[in-house]
């Protein structure tokens, strides 16, 4: 496991303190868990990102064929 020097301003410090404890864990473990938490959140949230970008590409396509579809289906010679 590698190991990183963190800055945190001190209110941040002392509330995180103060949560481990309370949850008897070391403070390491709980920044661990905040940190994997975050990551998380924000893979869920990229993942999202990503969907709704393809589903809009696909929405466009999807239209575009509708649209050739309808053209066929009001004039099958066509």
């Amino acid at each position: 496991m590698a190991a990183i020097s963190l800055k945190l301003p001190d209110h941040l410090l002392v509330s995180s303190q103060r949560y481990a404890h309370t949850l008897r864990v070391s403070r390491a473990a709980y920044i661990r868990r905040a940190i994997e938490q975050m990551n998380r959140e924000t893979a869920i949230q990229l993942r999202a990102k990503r969907l709704a970008e393809v589903s809009k590409r696909v929405r466009n396509e999807s239209l575009r064929v509708a649209r050739q579809f309808a053209v066929i289906e009001c004039d099958p010679d066509a």
